[in-house]
């Protein structure tokens, strides 16, 4: 399938502008804040560049995914957490600042990490003697360049004037949102004659890689002693993914409107699900404000 020029040259440009609005929400602060307590960065980290993929693959073998989809939710489960984790980590209550760390860190090491399990993926379910493979050099390159140095850019606005980098962060957010939101319609309108096919193949493996990373996210989290704030980041973090990524790969680079079906229906999927997790998140936060008060009350 070839790309239209919203696909093969906006989609990078809209990627590269989002990920500018992450760097603006950076401070060299926040970097050395979670350096002196690097524990919730690694757990968060290695869980999400590691456990998530095995999670993906586990879920193509079980369900027998064709293999397009198990291609697709493999891409979207190595994919780094998005723009709007960080907005629903602080509506759950959690710890925006590793959030933020996190997602840019995970960003930077998905740079090498995605085209590995990309092209593991590919000859893994298409086997060998197929011609379809993600160009690893090409790849890192591009993802450099929309990842890496938007993030940076981001920083020295902020440096050099952090009014304009807090305006212009809102707005940013809100355009990562309709762009994806885009795409779908656009996937789904290209798609319609399959679309039913499509959902029925990728939507429920989609809600258990979704359900699985919060999941893992939380329990993780509890074993390693996070604070309940730092759990809720991670878990935040895992469950709300960069789906603009997942879209870039597929179809500007491996050229498939099928394997892009994960991405675009997580892109869909994560919104409710995160919703449940901020409710969550707030009743935990009131809990332990309630037995605080309770605690000042009975020493007084």
């Amino acid at each position: 399938m070839e790309s239209g020029p919203m696909i093969s040259i906006g989609l990078p440009i809209a990627l590269f502008i989002i990920m500018v609005g992450i760097g603006m929400t950076l401070t060299v602060r926040d970097f050395h804040h979670v350096a002196v307590r690097p524990r919730g960065l690694l757990l968060g980290t290695i869980i999400q560049i590691i456990f998530l993929p095995f999670v993906a693959f586990t879920l193509c073998w079980a369900l027998s995914l064709p293999a397009e989809i198990a291609v697709g939710l493999v891409i979207i489960a190595a994919c780094p957490g998005g723009t709007t984790s960080n907005l629903f980590t602080l509506l759950a209550r959690g710890n925006v600042a590793l959030s933020i760390v996190l997602t840019v860190s995970a960003s930077l090491i998905t740079i090498l990490s995605l085209p590995f399990f990309t092209n593991y993926a590919l000859r893994t379910y298409f086997g060998a003697e197929q011609e379809i493979v993600l160009p690893f050099v090409r790849t890192v390159a591009m993802l450099s360049v929309i990842v890496l140095l938007p993030v940076v850019l981001g920083m020295l606005v902020r440096a050099w004037n952090p009014s304009l980098a807090s305006r212009a962060e809102s707005i940013v957010s809100i355009f990562g949102a309709l762009v994806l939101l885009i795409l779908v319609v656009q996937l789904v309108w290209g798609m319609r004659e399959r679309i039913g096919e499509l959902m029925s193949q990728a939507g429920p493996s989609v809600i258990l890689l979704n359900l699985s990373g919060i999941f893992l996210g939380l329990v993780f989290s509890r074993i390693g002693g996070l604070p309940l704030r730092d759990g809720l980041a991670v878990a935040t973090e895992l469950g709300i993914k960069n789906g603009t990524i997942g879209l870039m790969v597929t179809l500007t680079l491996l050229h498939s409107r099928e394997m892009s079906i994960p991405s675009a229906v997580y892109g869909v999927v994560m919104f409710p699900v995160g919703m449940l997790l901020v409710l969550y998140g707030r009743k935990k936060a009131r809990e332990v404000r309630e037995v605080g008060v309770k605690e000042v009350g009975e020493a007084g």
